[in-house]
């Protein structure tokens, strides 16, 4: 998509949201099983730009919200997944790579780090040692000082090397393309192999990392905690055909807009299908200065991103050491 057209969709997108919302600054309450006239939308859609009252606002001392059927459930998060589509059609995976061993790799890396510090250190270390045979071989020592930029370097520098020496000694050198011969390799478990078998491979899964597990409490997709139990229950609400982009949407509308500690939520363009909104700052301007990455116009996470993302308005981070 060109950066204008990016851009001005976004821009709508806001003001929906803007307008959806009206004056009422509170909780979205839960969807219900109303329709929309067949004249403007598909039964079970929400013509553009508008809200039914399942979705209005809601009072904040309201005792009870009413409960959502299943296929209110279903409708309302495929909604937000189409939403999010439209506001990042750029949306990828923020580790650079250029093939499976690279990412599995990469993604061992960046546990308790941030995916822009893997992407500053990863070079040196795959230009030193470009394949699991190489890597397998290395002094630990020479592979701790490369990786200790990304934290827990020592933890992590037997993780790579031993999955290395899996790769080498069960499989060839080559990383496998599947769930179970995946988690078997040091240091990988089912949020990484998803990673590498929908971004690697084409193979659907759900990553179910930190963004992923809090967005989708919020939005009340489900209520379990464990990422076993939610990458089941979220996976049963759609095809799986959209596991992967699913989860690259949620992931960067986490890191964009829903953030942690200070949701952007008047900034956010499917506030009218959060029943969270208003967790956040709700005033459009003082959101609008929440907001990160490309929405904010800073670097995003990779140093090497796709071609879209730039277009969108996306910048590449700085390598390690840059000013």
């Amino acid at each position: 998509m060109p950066a204008k057209k990016a851009a001005d969709s976004g821009k709508a997108a806001v003001k929906k949201a803007a307008a959806g919302r009206g004056a009422a600054k509170a909780p979205a309450s839960e969807a219900s099983t109303s329709k929309a006239p067949a004249s403007k939308a598909p039964a079970g859609e929400v013509p553009a730009g508008e809200v039914p009252a399942s979705k209005a606002p809601a009072s904040k001392g309201a005792a009870a919200r009413k409960p959502e059927s299943r296929t209110a459930l279903v409708r309302r998060a495929r909604r937000i997944n189409r939403e999010l589509a439209e506001i990042y059609p750029y949306a990828h995976p923020e580790l650079d790579f250029e093939n499976p061993f690279q990412l599995v790799v990469a993604t061992v890396l960046s546990a308790q780090t941030t995916d822009l510090r893997v992407n500053q250190t990863t070079p040196a270390l795959f230009a030193k040692y470009p394949t699991p045979e190489d890597l397998a071989a290395a002094d630990p020592e020479e592979v701790e000082e490369i990786l200790r930029p990304t934290g827990f370097f020592r933890a992590k520098t037997k993780s790579v090397m031993g999955l290395s020496k899996a790769l080498v000694e069960e499989f060839d050198g080559e990383v496998p393309g599947r769930l179970e011969d995946l988690v078997k390799l040091p240091g990988v478990g089912r949020k990484t192999a998803f990673v590498v078998l929908g971004n690697a491979f084409g193979r659907p899964g759900i990553t179910v990392d930190t963004h992923f597990q809090r967005l989708v409490r919020r939005w009340r997709w489900t209520e379990a905690t464990e990422p076993d139990k939610i990458e089941a229950a979220v996976g049963a609400l759609f095809p799986k055909s959209d596991w992967t982009m699913l989860s690259h949407h949620v992931i960067f509308h986490g890191r964009r807009i829903c953030h942690a500690r200070k949701p952007a939520c008047g900034a956010c363009p499917i506030a009218p299908l959060c029943p969270a909104y208003g967790e956040g700052e709700t005033d459009p301007e003082k959101a609008k200065k929440l907001l990160k990455y490309e929405k904010g116009g800073f670097p995003g996470q990779r140093l090497n991103p796709p071609q879209s993302y730039l277009d969108a308005g996306g910048r590449p981070a700085p390598p390690l050491g840059a000013g």
